[in-house]
C-alpha cells in the first residue's frame, strides 16, 4: 500500500520483461463485496455508519449543470444520512481545469447547502503519490507500454465481438524488437507510450446498492497516458482508497467502469468502495445534459430569476420527493433505499431548460 507522498519522476520503461512479475494472482481476490454487508449504518449514525466518507470529485473545467448538482445532493445526502464523513475532490489533472472554475463550483455546492468535512483535495497536489504507486505497480512487473495510436484505439473499440471500448491487449506481449519499432512509431507525435496495467480476469461482477449485481469487462486499463497525465480510473481509485472514502455515489453512466476499478482497487492492496450509481439528467432529445443545452446552470439559472431554493426543489422534485428547498431539508426526506426498491426511480431525467422569467 502506498502512503507516501515522496516526489519521483514518470517512469514510462517497460516492465513485460521484469523478472519480478507477479503472474500467479489469484483471480478470486478480485470478487467483490458481499451485497448482504450494509456499511451504511442507519440514520441515526448507527452501526457501521461512524466509519468511512462518501465524496464527490468534479473536475473545475466548467461551471456545474443540474446533472452534476444532483449527483451531487445525493452523494451528499447517501453520505450524511448515514453518518459519514463528505469530502469534495477536485480531479484537476485535465489542462482544462481553471481555479475560477473551481471556486464557481465551490460557491454553487454551498449555495445549495452541501457542506464537506476538511479541504478539499486536488489531484494536483498529489503527483507524487500517484508517482509513488505507478512505480510499485512497475516494481511488481504489472505494468507494460502500450504504443497503439489514438487512431488504432478508435478501431479497436469500434471493433465487432468485443465489450465497447475494452483494450484487447495488443502490446501486452511483445517482442523487443515489436517494443522498439512501437516507440519508434510514437517518436514523432510527441507523445510517449501509455502505460497499462496488465490485469488477470476478463470480467468481473460487482455490487451496486441501487442496480445489485453487475457483470462488466475488465481489459488492460490505462495507468499513465501518453502525454504523462494519470488516468481518471488510476488516480481516482487511488485517491479514495488513501483518503477513507467507502462509499461512491456517481452517474449511472460510470457503471461500467466499476469492474475494472475494483480490479485495481484489489490488485493496489485496497478494499473497494460501496457503489451507489444514480440516473443521469438529459436534455430535451434524450442526450446527457451538458452546459451548452442553455439554462442549465446556476448562474444562468439566476438570470432567470431562479433562487438556489428554486433548484434546490427542482432537483427534489426530479427524484421523486416533495419541492424541498434546502438540501438539509433534502436530507430529511431522503430515502438512501428508495432507487434499490423502486425501478423506476432509476429512470433519467429528462430536463427542459428553462426560457421564461421567474415573476415573484
Amino acid at each position: 500500500m502506498i502512503t507516501s507522498p515522496e516526489r519521483d519522476s514518470a517512469v514510462s520503461a517497460d516492465s513485460s520483461d521484469n523478472p519480478s512479475t507477479d503472474a500467479s494472482i489469484d483471480p478470486s481476490i478480485y470478487a467483490s463485496t458481499d451485497p448482504s454487508v450494509d456499511v451504511r449504518g442507519d440514520a441515526s449514525g448507527n452501526g457501521a455508519a461512524h466509519v468511512g466518507a462518501g465524496r464527490y470529485a468534479p473536475s473545475p473545467s466548467g461551471d456545474l449543470h443540474l446533472g452534476n448538482l444532483r449527483t451531487a445532493l445525493l452523494a451528499w445526502a447517501y453520505a450524511r444520512s448515514a453518518g459519514m464523513g463528505f469530502l469534495l475532490r477536485f480531479e484537476d489533472l485535465d489542462a482544462r481545469s481553471r481555479p475560477h472554475f473551481e471556486a464557481a463550483q465551490l460557491r454553487d455546492l454551498e449555495s445549495l447547502g452541501i457542506d464537506w468535512d476538511g479541504e478539499p483535495i486536488r489531484q494536483s497536489e498529489r503527483i507524487g503519490i500517484y508517482a509513488d504507486a505507478m512505480n510499485e505497480l512497475r516494481r511488481r512487473g504489472l505494468l507494460y507500454e502500450c504504443y497503439c495510436t489514438r487512431k488504432e484505439l478508435a478501431e479497436v473499440a469500434s471493433a465487432p465481438h468485443r465489450p465497447p471500448g475494452s483494450y484487447p491487449g495488443t502490446c501486452r506481449d511483445l517482442s523487443e524488437a515489436e517494443r522498439e519499432a512501437g516507440r519508434a512509431k510514437l517518436a514523432g507525435t510527441g507523445r510517449g507510450p501509455a502505460l497499462r496495467l496488465r490485469t488477470q480476469v476478463d470480467e468481473l461482477t460487482v455490487y451496486d446498492v441501487n442496480y445489485g449485481t453487475y457483470t462488466g469487462a475488465v481489459d488492460d486499463l490505462v495507468i499513465m497516458r501518453g502525454d504523462g497525465v494519470y488516468s481518471y480510473n488510476f488516480v481516482s481509485v487511488l485517491d479514495d482508497a488513501l483518503t477513507g472514502v467507502t462509499q461512491v455515489v456517481r452517474g449511472d453512466d460510470l457503471l461500467p467502469s466499476a469492474p475494472r476499478q475494483v480490479v485495481l482497487a484489489h490488485t493496489l492492496g485496497f478494499t473497494e468502495p460501496q457503489y451507489a450509481h444514480v440516473p443521469l439528467v438529459l436534455n430535451g432529445v434524450g442526450v446527457r445534459l451538458a452546459k451548452r443545452d442553455g439554462a442549465v446552470t446556476l448562474s444562468k439559472l439566476a438570470d432567470l430569476g431562479y433562487t438556489p431554493a428554486d433548484v434546490v426543489a427542482m432537483l427534489a422534485e426530479s427524484l421523486g420527493y416533495p419541492p424541498v428547498r434546502s438540501a438539509e431539508e433534502f436530507l430529511n426526506v431522503f430515502d438512501p433505499q428508495r432507487m434499490s426498491r423502486k425501478p423506476e426511480a432509476r429512470k433519467p431525467w429528462r430536463y427542459i431548460p428553462q426560457s421564461i422569467k421567474v415573476e415573484r
